[in-house]
């Protein structure tokens, strides 16, 4: 029997356990570096909404498609807003 358990474990660590992993897509562009008349100004809060959840927390990088430079200033953005309540810290409700 424990001869069997080994193959059915070398047999796995063959497929590699492709099966768990996601489908890698299309890597997105950043929007800023394409276009370079886009500026990220905290006051633009209808700009810095795209990059914030129906919770209020930051969208990640590797679902909105910045890069690392754009990535900072659009949380540098968003807390400026915050302080000067022009975007809320949380969305309150249900």
């Amino acid at each position: 029997m424990s001869k069997e358990k080994e193959v059915k474990n070398d047999k796995d660590d063959l497929e590699g356990g492709d099966a768990k992993r996601k489908p890698m897509g299309r890597r997105r562009s950043c929007k800023f570096c394409s276009d370079e008349t886009i500026k990220i100004d905290y006051k633009d809060a209808s700009l810095l909404k795209y990059f914030i959840t129906d919770r209020g927390k930051l969208v990640p990088r590797r679902l909105s498609g910045n890069c690392a430079k754009h990535q900072r200033a659009i949380a540098t953005g968003v807390n400026r807003a915050r302080a000067l309540a022009l975007m809320p810290f949380a969305v309150t409700g249900t």
